[in-house]
């Protein structure tokens, strides 16, 4: 499985609907409406690579209002409940 979190950066009129748009592509398990560096985040979640390349250059760039996307890909989760049992792991 591949994680990636896409920032989007949107025409300012678009934001709204376009976060909507964002969370109904194919492959995007959540977006939202943030403030700082971008407009809209997405998480994409998909099989391979591939699919992740097809997810942002063939689905995400293509929604009127998107005017750039930067992809960070994840190597590895450390939810709360991760991060816990890795401390329990190495408690005397």
């Amino acid at each position: 499985m591949v994680t990636a979190f896409v920032l989007i950066d949107a025409e300012p009129a678009r934001v709204a609907t376009l976060a909507g748009e964002v969370a109904a592509v194919e492959g995007v398990a959540e977006a939202y409406s943030v403030a700082g560096h971008a407009d809209v985040v997405a998480v994409v979640r998909v099989r391979r690579i591939e699919d992740l390349a097809e997810v942002v250059t063939g689905r995400l760039h293509l929604l009127d209002g998107v005017t750039d996307t930067r992809t960070l890909v994840a190597f590895q989760s450390y939810s709360r409940k991760d991060l816990d049992a890795m401390w329990e792991l190495g408690a005397p």
